[in-house]
């Protein structure tokens, strides 16, 4: 049988999926612990979505961005009013912030930024494949990753026949779209290829998750991951927080964007279930965003920034910092927060946790032996 990379192309989105084959079935005696990538494009805003208490040198420098009816957290930090789902996570003890980190890059691009966030490399466009996609592939999880984007994310990379899902209408996909998956499935074989397509036309034609929000994806991924034969990891993305203007506080792009992040957290728990318990849910952006607001109301790229964290196997509620403070003299290059926990040391530590790999083999491997810090005592469930 020959088939062409077109024809394989156009056959799955018809059929609602892209996908390699089906997910390995688990024993009743070995728990599935499964992870959770949030990708936060744009450059999230840490200190508006976990805003500092009573520091009058944020609060002089963002005097029309200021946060009236925040949600506390502890004595030192509160929290976005938009993340009120993240919040009942936090009061379980299911929720977690780790604040004041970014991964070692600090030239506030965001093509090298975003490539470098999924790389976890140091230059931009010398790594191929993902973080995350090389620690699956270390601990021999194939076929087990689910990405709710097209094309397969970078991070995603390196390991083989990862899943993606993205619904669509059933219409056939124009060139455009051709172009953008053909160099996705550029490397896969032609016996690859048919049969991943007899895998895709098994699958049923119509579903109720035929609309492309944050809902309907969290539901689909949360349904397909509590089943034992479901996928271990799970990616998604949210973007729209490259907020130059009318950044907004309590309302606006960046709270909205901050909401479909809730949203997500909040639909994995339910549709999660039980398996909500054996989760870790952690978010990634490129950068953070500057202290002082702008003309137009907005912020500029920054460098420190927060990660959000969700799921039965956080060790506790917490806001887990080196606080580097906010005086002119603290900042990065005086208009920044600066990062003083390397945000891989808390990715390292996840796949660690959930992948059952040890941490200084995952930093040897996946992270060519930088000197990150093993965070999963201080973070994570053993």
């Amino acid at each position: 049988m020959k088939i062409s990379r077109r024809t394989f192309l156009k056959g799955s989105l018809t059929t609602l999926f892209l996908a390699g084959s089906g997910f390995p079935v688990y024993s009743s005696t070995k728990v599935k612990k499964n992870l959770v990538v949030i990708m936060l494009r744009g450059g999230m805003d840490g200190l508006c979505a976990v805003p500092v208490i009573g520091d009058k040198n944020f609060e002089k420098r963002r005097k029309e961005l200021i946060l009236d009816n925040t949600i506390k957290l502890n004595s030192d930090f509160s929290l976005h009013p938009g993340l009120g789902s993240f919040h009942e996570l936090w009061k379980e003890k299911q929720g977690a912030v780790v604040h004041a980190t970014n991964i070692p890059y600090t030239e506030r691009s965001h093509f090298d930024g975003q490539n470098l966030m999924e790389s976890g490399g140091k230059i931009p466009y010398k790594v191929k494949t993902g973080w995350l996609g090389r620690g699956m592939k270390l601990a021999g999880l194939k076929k087990e990753g689910l990405a709710l984007a097209l094309p397969m994310p970078l991070l995603l990379r390196g390991v083989p026949q990862n899943n993606n899902y993205f619904p669509t209408k059933g219409k056939l996909p124009d060139d455009k779209l051709l172009a953008l998956l053909n160099e996705a499935y550029k490397d896969r074989s032609e016996a690859e290829l048919i049969d991943m397509l007899e895998t895709i036309k098994s699958r049923p034609k119509e579903t109720p998750y035929a609309v492309e929000d944050v809902y309907s994806l969290a539901s689909k991924a949360g349904t397909l991951m509590q089943k034992p034969d479901g996928p271990r990891v799970a990616v998604f993305e949210v973007g729209g927080f490259d907020t130059h203007a009318a950044q907004g506080g309590e309302h606006g792009t960046h709270s909205d964007c901050l909401k479909e992040m809730d949203i997500i957290f909040a639909t994995l728990k339910k549709r999660l279930n039980k398996e909500f318990d054996n989760t870790l849910i952690v978010t990634l952006t490129e950068f953070g965003r500057t202290i002082e607001q702008n003309s137009g109301l907005g912020t500029e790229h920054g460098y420190g920034s927060a990660i959000f964290m969700g799921g039965g196997l956080l060790k506790k509620s917490q806001v887990y910092t080196d606080w580097p403070g906010l005086k002119k003299k603290e900042l990065f290059q005086g208009r920044d927060l600066n990062s003083t926990i390397d945000s891989r040391s808390v990715y390292a530590s996840a796949m660690s946790t959930v992948f059952g790999v040890e941490f200084k083999t995952i930093k040897d491997k996946v992270f060519w032996g930088e000197d990150l810090q093993n965070l999963s005592d201080k973070l994570f469930k053993a």
